[in-house]
């Protein structure tokens, strides 16, 4: 019979595993400072405090930061309380959680979005109800989907297929094996956050209407940043008409927290229905969703953020690239810099926090392949020059510093 000890000393066994590996993650205390982000304040291991820059966060415009989005806030919070008190169904469902996801509706142009408490949640229970409603159901997933995609469509009971990443080929393959009056999903992401590339969403949804299958696609990383009105890529390339259902997030470019999917009014009431992850969870506090909404309805006009967001991105890669960096650039905001060893990357971290207060988490595996272990920059409307050149003169030092290895730099 086990005893105690043999249960510590498996622990020990495992945490041991990640420190020779490189790969434990420590948490890194910081406190945002209002109306300064991305600049925070450190409270380092002795408790002496000392200010840094944020490059790593996914509030991408500074939302979390914005007097709209402050203002909402304190006005639910002072009308209602803080928690919603419930589930959705049993008195958890608000004045501001309906605005909230008629916001939502209207922004990706469809009939209804449903509202859950992050877009984790939303991906797997979506995905893992959806054999409920469609028995005999094939989900085809590319290879590189976000975790909670995986999670839900591992947990359906329901048959997969996973396609290689963003390649039409094997995708047309595997729909054309299977039984032509099989339901079929076809589920990819617009923006993949570690390389910052696009899935081609305009060739799945060809595919999708050759073989009868519906789309569901995760705009979590594009949302607020892209199209016209901040839809995402698929606003962005006209095609919001053509995707079933789209999961987004509240906690990236709207700057609060929650997660939702924005799909037809028959579509959000089945997965309402039957979603137990919908179903038993305790809804968003009023004040969150009020926080929400108004991102949402302000970044639907702020043509302006994301044209900074953009140029700033562009900007840093730039800079990056003139140095030599092993810099991954696909053309989207996210700035990928392979280092392409854990301890590596994990030093190059911490070299940038204690000594030029800059906060990039490390990025290494199981996030991103054992080889591809990388910094990733998360520039913002609000990453001046100042905070640019700070970063790229600090990058520079220490790259040669740790003799790492240089792109070939052109005349």
């Amino acid at each position: 019979m086990p005893k105690q000890d043999d249960y510590t000393a498996k622990l020990d066994d495992a945490l041991s595993r990640l420190h020779e590996e490189g790969r434990y993650r420590t948490f890194i205390d910081i406190e945002r400072t209002k109306g300064h982000f991305p600049h925070a304040v450190w409270t380092r291991p002795d408790g002496t405090e000392q200010p840094v820059t944020v490059w790593c966060g996914n509030d991408y415009l500074g939302m979390g930061q914005h007097s709209v989005v402050l203002d909402a806030m304190h006005e639910a919070i002072d009308a209602t309380g803080a928690g919603s008190g419930g589930t959705r169904n049993i008195s958890g469902t608000t004045v501001y959680h309906k605005r909230l996801e008629a916001e939502l509706a209207d922004l990706h142009q469809k009939e209804a979005s449903l509202l859950f408490t992050s877009a984790y949640i939303a991906n797997d229970a979506t995905l893992s109800t959806l054999p409920k409603l469609f028995p005999g159901l094939i989900i085809y997933s590319d290879e590189l989907n976000h975790a909670s995609m995986i999670e839900g469509v591992r947990r359906n009971g329901g048959a997969k297929r996973v396609f290689k990443h963003n390649d039409l080929d094997h995708l047309r393959q595997l729909l054309a094996a299977d039984r032509p009056d099989a339901p079929k999903v076809i589920a990819f992401e617009s923006i993949y956050s570690m390389d910052g590339d696009f899935g081609p969403i305009r060739e799945i949804c060809d595919l999708a209407d050759e073989f009868g299958a519906l789309t569901y696609l995760d705009e979590v990383h594009a949302v607020g940043m892209y199209g016209p009105r901040g839809a995402g890529v698929a606003e962005r390339e006209g095609l919001l008409a053509r995707v079933d259902i789209i999961n987004g997030t509240l906690a990236k470019a709207y700057g609060v927290m929650g997660g939702y999917i924005a799909a037809s009014e028959k579509m959000c009431d089945a997965v309402r229905s039957y979603a137990p992850g919908f179903i038993f969870t305790t809804s968003l506090p009023p004040a969150v969703a009020a926080g929400a909404a108004a991102s949402v309805a302000y970044l639907k006009t702020a043509h302006e953020l994301r044209d900074a967001h953009q140029l700033q991105a562009r900007i840093l890669k730039m800079r990056l690239k003139g140095l030599g960096m092993p810099l991954i650039d696909h053309g989207s905001h996210i700035v990928p810099v392979i280092v392409g060893n854990p301890v590596h990357t994990k030093l190059l971290s911490d070299m940038l926090l204690n000594d030029h207060g800059i906060y990039v988490q490390p990025i290494n595996f199981p996030t991103v392949p054992r080889g591809t272990e990388r910094l990733r920059f998360t520039p913002s409307p609000v990453h001046g020059p100042k905070e640019i050149d700070a970063l790229v003169k600090a990058m520079d030092a220490l790259w040669s510093h740790c003799a790492l290895n240089r792109a070939e730099l052109s005349a």
